[in-house]
């Protein structure tokens, strides 16, 4: 017997359930922490493959692992990029 692998319709996002259509746009030009928070729901509940959201949205899987690292360490307000630049500039000093 073949063992399905088909995707959840809906998972758990950062302000609620999150489909496929509520994706944030391949054509999306600048990343605001909300869709970065949702983009990282949607690959670890199965909605979309890894390989999938760097091809999606042309983004590297280590750009993807640092926005995981941030959420860790500062939660989606660490995901802000004048967050990170002060987290950054702090550590620099």
């Amino acid at each position: 017997m073949l063992e399905s692998t088909t995707r959840p319709t809906s998972v758990a996002g950062p302000v609620g359930p999150l489909t496929i259509d509520d994706l944030p746009s391949s054509t999306a030009g600048y990343w605001v922490a909300r869709r970065k928070a949702e983009s990282l729901a949607a690959i670890d509940g199965g909605l979309i493959g890894l390989a999938d959201a760097c091809a999606r949205y042309r983004l590297s899987g280590e750009e993807l692992e640092s926005w995981r690292r941030t959420i860790d360490r500062a939660g989606i307000p660490g995901l802000r990029v004048t967050k990170a630049r002060r987290l950054r500039d702090q550590t620099v000093e």
